[in-house]
């Protein structure tokens, strides 16, 4: 079994212990106050002991994990308060990842496993315009059409929107109104990068859960400096890791220490304006996800920026200082001081404006998950850098890294785009030939005086001539969705 982890020292130490780091977490408190290094202290104590871990780098300063830390008069001052006398300067295995493709591996999915209710909130529709998006996701995976990309999405709404009264009866009435608004939102999403987020190869989620030669577990930072400037791609991007996470990882039940440990910086973000459903199933996926051995730990200014549901199941917490400026500041101050186990030594609602920079109020779940008494501690040092690695350091752990090489080519296979415009070009040719035909026959039923003798056929051929520009539409429809077999577009 791990030994405990330590994170900081106070009355007495704090550890977080392994077999509850999966209870999930809080790392709160205003700008400046070591919100970071503290995410870096506890994500280097995991690493360690082999869990690896996934962090979101919304300001470039996680990147300075993976390279040893250098002595300076504040961290010694620190190292001596604290007396660590088996402190040493190291830096942690890492994996940068970037879903744009400029400062680590691209990472992507596929529009049909990121599924309509995340795209939903991700493109921000009503409940009609989603409720279409549901039926566009439905028809293609009835019939065997592959959304991958956003191209196959933003056909398969064309397709949808030009043939929508084909579909009434068994899918439902369809707004071409909403069509149009979820194509705009997708011509949105391409100007903010979200285009890159879709495709192939997809992520494979066993990438993130490695560990190096001797054993310790890798750091995964997302670079997230640019992705953070479109909140809600940020947010709905996690929340999709960590949903699939949920679905694609077995049941271990309470493991001696987490398979992964997730840490969701800015996580307010996730919960802005989100629909009640979507917000229950925030709540499921934290409930359930710890019996998969993922532990999870929020980080973010203010507790209150949490919901009740959710801030409920965040058994080990870290609250930094709160500033009590204006009402609400006020508020969330005596809401993080309720929450924690009184210890009849310390005033917490006043602690929690008068902590300095480094220090935090812990409260840690002890061995039979109950949370521990709140102490007033020291954090940690880091053994690894404070802040960013230049350029070339981190061009140097791409290139060097073993997945180097397989996310950087993208894959463009056969899908729902290729697929309806093929049939739409076959259909084309069709009614070329069907036109030609019709023109043959005219010209060898000419009478001697120029004018032409209509016989039964021909009045029967002009009269389909005549609705042929209709009749083209059905007979996609019935072409595409008739002749196409095919299971579901997950992709495992």
């Amino acid at each position: 079994m791990s030994e405990p982890l330590l994170i900081g020292k106070g009355e007495w130490e704090q550890r977080i212990l392994p077999e509850m780091a999966n209870r999930h977490g809080l790392v709160a408190g205003a700008t400046g106050t070591g919100k970071t290094v503290t995410l870096q202290v506890i994500a280097e104590q995991f690493s360690r002991i082999g869990v690896p871990v996934f962090a979101a780098d919304v300001k470039g300063d996680l990147s300075g994990i993976s390279q040893p830390g250098v002595e300076n008069p504040k961290i010694a001052e620190r190292i001596s308060k604290l007396g660590l006398t088996d402190f040493r300067f190291e830096g942690c295995p890492v994996a940068f990842w970037d879903l744009f493709g400029e400062k680590g591996h691209p990472i992507r999915t596929t529009v049909s496993e990121m599924g309509p209710l995340l795209l939903g909130r991700l493109l921000n529709l009503n409940d009609v315009q989603a409720g279409v998006l549901a039926v566009t996701f439905k028809v293609a995976d009835d019939n065997g059409l592959l959304l991958l990309d956003l191209k196959d999405l933003q056909e398969m709404l064309r397709f949808i929107g030009d043939n929508a009264a084909g579909f009434t009866t068994k899918y439902g009435n369809i707004s071409t109104a909403s069509v149009g608004a979820i194509q705009r939102g997708l011509l949105q999403l391409e100007e903010q990068g979200g285009a890159n987020m879709f495709g192939e190869p997809g992520l494979n989620l066993l990438d993130f859960i490695q560990t190096d030669r001797s054993g310790k577990g890798v750091v995964n930072i997302l670079a997230s400096d640019k992705l953070i400037s479109s909140p809600r791609l940020y947010a709905t991007f996690l929340l999709w890791l960590m949903s699939e996470l949920f679905e694609v990882l077995p049941e271990v039940g309470d493991p001696e220490k987490p398979k992964l440990v997730f840490f969701f910086d800015e996580a307010h973000l996730l919960f802005n304006d989100a629909p009640s459903g979507l917000l229950e199933k925030i709540e499921q996926v934290v409930r359930l996800i710890r019996s998969k051995g993922v532990g999870v730990y929020f980080v973010t200014q203010n507790p209150i920026d949490i919901p009740d549901t959710v801030l409920g199941q965040l058994g080990n917490r870290v609250q930094h200082a709160l500033r009590a400026y204006t009402p609400r500041d006020q508020k969330a101050v005596r809401s993080a001081a309720e929450t924690f186990r009184t210890n009849p030594n310390l005033n917490v609602e006043t602690a929690i404006t008068q902590l300095g920079v480094g220090e935090a109020l812990v409260s840690l779940l002890e061995a039979k998950g109950v949370p521990g008494m709140v102490d007033q501690a020291l954090i940690c040092p880091p053994g690894s850098q404070i802040g960013p690695i230049t350029d070339q350091q981190r061009e140097y752990a791409i290139r060097n890294s073993p997945l180097f090489g397989h996310y950087e080519k993208t894959i463009d296979r056969e899908s729902a785009y290729e697929m309806l415009r093929a049939k739409a070009e076959q259909l084309a040719v069709e009614r070329e030939r069907q036109v030609a035909e019709l023109e043959a026959q005219k010209a060898t039923r000419k009478t001697g005086s120029g004018r032409q003798r209509m016989t039964p056929m021909d009045h029967f051929v002009n009269s389909a001539m005549r609705t042929v520009g209709t009749n083209l539409t059905n007979q996609l429809l019935r072409g595409v969705l008739g002749s196409l077999t095919g299971g579901r577009t997950r992709r495992r």
